[in-house]
């Protein structure tokens, strides 16, 4: 038995399933839930930013991206692997992955972050043009967010269906 693949198997699915799990919520519920809830949405993320959680995926998904380049790597040692159907839908599950990862580190992150920090000092911004330009560039980032989160997370699932079935091929 090798524990060191064990091991980096172990945290390359456990790190794979939340990032991929917490993305799939994100886009498909939580965000939506807060466009719905209006202003009130803006405390949840305030809330979300307050408890770290968007520096807590880009470590997520680092560890997952890390782990699983070492486990290719170590089963790409065979020419032949490497271009099997198991090797390329492996390769490609973990391009894609990257894809997902640059899009929420380059789009999703940066929009969240501006659109937290807008939205609180909303409050405190008396009624006015100001306050309706302020609260429609947070819609605007939101909107680039949400936008930016369903791409990834399409990109995860499929990447996400590439691992699970890519030994049957």
């Amino acid at each position: 038995m090798d524990l060191v693949l064990l091991l980096l198997r172990l945290l390359h699915i456990l790190a794979g399933v939340f990032w991929a799990g917490t993305i799939f919520f994100v886009a498909s519920l939580l965000l939506p839930a807060v466009r719905e809830a209006g202003p009130e949405g803006n405390r949840v993320l305030l809330a979300l930013q307050r408890r770290r959680f968007l520096d807590l995926m880009p470590v997520v998904a680092g560890v997952t991206i890390v782990t699983g380049f070492w486990l290719y790597i170590r089963s790409a040692g065979i020419p032949e692997w490497a271009g099997s159907r198991v090797g390329m839908a492996l390769g490609l599950g973990g391009v894609l992955g990257v894809v997902a990862f640059a899009i929420g580190v380059g789009l999703m992150r940066p929009a969240t972050l501006r659109a937290g920090s807008l939205a609180a000092g909303l409050p405190e911004m008396p009624d006015g043009p100001a306050r309706v330009e302020r609260a429609a560039e947070i819609l605007r980032l939101r909107q680039r967010a949400a936008g930016a989160g369903r791409v990834v997370a399409l990109l995860l699932g499929v990447t996400t269906a590439l691992m699970a079935v890519a030994r049957y091929l």
